[in-house]
C-alpha cells in the first residue's frame, strides 16, 4: 500500500527566520523547500564591518545547503518568488515555475526605504545585502585612493577634506559612523603619503532629536558622546530632502557636502508582502495573528522583518534577529501542533535585550534594566554576535580578524572591485579649485 505523501512547508527566505523555520521544521514528519533568491545565508548584523573592510563576504556568510544538509527531508531551491495562489495554495517563481505547499512561512525580510525617492540609491547606497555592503567599500576607500592621486599627480592642495554624510542615525547609521572614523583616523593613518586620512569628516545626519531612538534616553544619549569621542559630527534634527551628487540638502535649505553618502534612514519590507493580498500596514509589513498567521488562511504564516506583530505594550516587534528567531522556531511548533490536532498558541517575543556597538570597545546595551555602555556593553555584543554566527568556521574566522584588528588597528579586507569613479567626485574638484576650501586634507609639499 503507497504510504501518504508527508505535508510540505514551503520556506520563502534563508535569513535568521525561515533558517531558523527550516532547522526546526526539519525534525517533523513533513517535506520541508527553503527558497532563496541567494545560494548562502547572510548575517546582516556585521554587514557594516565588510562594508568598512574589517571582514571579507565570506567571514559573515554560510552556504545555505552546508547548513541544511544534515537534514534529508529539506531541499533547497535557489530562485526568486514573485506571486502566491493561495486557493491553490502554490508558490510561483520568475521562470513561471511553481512550488506546490500545504503550509507556507514567508521570511523574505526588508530592504532600505527612500521614502518614495528610490533615484537617490545611486547616490546614497543603504546597507541590507553583501553587494550593498562591497559597494559601501569601494565608494569609502576608493575616496581616499582618489584623493591621494589628485594631489600626487595634480598638485592639488587646495582638495576639500574627505567628507563621509550618513543618513539615519539608527543602529546600522552609528555603526557606520562610528567604524568609519576609527577607519579614518587610525586604520589607514600611515598608508598615504600626500593626503591626512585623520582630518576626513564623518557627518550623522538624524532627523529625529536623538540618535538610536528606539533606545532609552540614556543609552542614546550615551552612544551619542561616544560617537562624538570618536571625532563623529553628530547633528540631530537634520531631515535629508534631496540627495545630489557631492551632498544632501536638508530641510531648511541648507546643504552638507559629501564625498560619499551612505543612506541608513528607512526600512521597507519586501514586495512579497503586498503580494499575499492580506491587510499590511503603511509600510507593507503584514498584519498577522498572535499565532504568525495571516487572516483566513492559517496555513500561511509571516514572521521576520515582513511581520507586524504587536508586543505587550500595543507597539510593533522590532526586526531584530531575536525577533525572527523565535518566530522561526514557534511557527514550527505551532506546525507540529497541528499534525498532532492540538490547538496553537500565540507568539510570545522573550526579550533578552538589545545593544548597538558604535566603535572600538564602545557600545551600548539594554538588558532588562540594566543599561550598560562602553567597553563591558561592547564585549557582550562581541560574544552575543559569534554566537549567532551559523558555522563554527566562521565564528573561529571572524574572532581572529577581530582580535588582529583589535591589537592592530588594521583592516583586512580593504580591497576596491567595480567602477573606479565617485558620483559627484569631479564637480567636487571643480568646486574647490574655485572656492576656498575649509581645511585641507592634504600634507606640506
Amino acid at each position: 500500500m503507497e504510504q501518504p505523501a508527508q505535508p510540505r512547508v514551503v520556506i520563502i527566505g534563508g535569513g535568521f527566520g525561515g533558517l531558523n523555520a527550516a532547522t526546526a521544521l526539519a525534525k517533523l514528519p513533513l517535506a520541508v523547500t527553503l527558497i532563496d533568491r541567494k545560494n548562502y545565508h547572510n548575517f546582516q548584523p556585521l554587514l557594516y564591518q565588510v562594508a568598512t573592510a574589517g571582514l571579507s563576504p565570506g567571514e559573515i556568510a554560510a552556504p545555505i545547503r552546508g547548513v541544511l544538509k544534515k537534514h534529508p527531508n529539506v531541499e533547497v531551491l535557489m530562485g526568486e518568488v514573485v506571486g502566491f495562489d493561495l486557493d491553490k495554495r502554490l508558490v510561483w517563481l520568475r521562470d513561471d515555475g511553481s512550488v506546490p505547499y500545504d503550509y507556507l512561512v514567508l521570511a523574505a525580510g526588508a530592504t532600505h526605504s527612500y521614502f518614495g525617492h528610490d533615484e537617490w540609491e545611486k547616490l546614497a547606497p543603504g546597507l541590507k545585502t553583501i553587494e550593498d555592503a562591497i559597494e559601501i567599500r569601494r565608494r569609502v576607500l576608493l575616496a581616499f585612493e582618489l584623493a591621494e592621486r589628485s594631489v600626487a599627480l595634480e598638485h592639488a592642495h587646495d582638495l576639500e577634506p574627505i567628507q563621509f554624510v550618513i543618513v539615519g542615525g539608527g543602529p546600522t547609521g552609528v555603526e557606520l559612523a562610528g567604524t568609519l572614523s576609527e577607519v579614518a583616523r587610525h586604520a589607514i593613518v600611515r598608508d598615504f603619503r600626500s593626503i591626512m586620512p585623520q582630518q576626513t569628516r564623518i557627518i550623522l545626519l538624524e532627523g529625529g532629536p536623538r540618535v538610536l531612538p528606539a533606545y532609552p534616553e540614556d543609552l542614546s544619549r550615551s552612544a551619542e558622546a561616544q560617537l562624538r569621542k570618536l571625532g563623529v559630527d553628530v547633528r540631530t534634527r537634520s531631515v535629508v530632502t534631496s540627495v545630489e551628487p557631492g551632498g544632501v540638502t536638508l530641510a531648511d535649505g541648507s546643504q552638507v557636502r559629501s564625498t560619499v553618502t551612505l543612506w541608513a534612514a528607512g526600512v521597507a519590507a519586501s514586495a512579497l508582502g503586498r503580494a499575499l493580498g492580506s491587510p499590511v500596514d503603511r509600510s507593507g509589513h503584514v498584519l498577522v495573528n498572535p499565532d504568525l498567521s495571516i487572516p483566513g488562511h492559517p496555513e500561511v504564516f509571516v514572521i521576520g522583518d515582513l511581520a507586524n506583530l504587536a508586543d505587550k505594550s500595543g507597539q510593533p516587534l522590532p526586526g531584530l534577529a531575536p525577533v525572527a528567531i523565535q518566530e522561526g522556531r514557534h511557527v514550527a511548533k505551532n506546525v507540529a501542533r497541528d499534525l498532532r490536532r492540538q490547538p496553537r498558541r500565540d507568539f510570545v517575543y522573550l526579550d533578552k535585550g538589545t545593544m548597538a556597538t558604535i566603535g572600538r570597545a564602545a557600545a551600548i546595551a539594554r538588558i532588562g534594566r540594566l543599561h550598560i555602555s562602553g567597553f563591558i556593553a561592547w564585549f557582550l555584543w562581541l560574544f552575543v554576535h559569534l554566537m549567532y554566527l551559523v558555522g563554527f568556521r566562521n565564528r573561529l574566522l571572524v574572532l581572529t580578524e577581530w582580535a588582529w584588528s583589535y591589537f592592530t588597528y588594521q583592516r583586512s579586507a580593504r580591497l576596491i572591485t567595480g567602477s573606479e569613479t565617485l558620483p559627484g567626485w569631479s564637480d567636487a574638484r571643480e568646486a574647490a579649485s574655485t572656492s576656498q576650501p575649509e581645511a585641507a586634507n592634504t600634507k606640506a609639499s
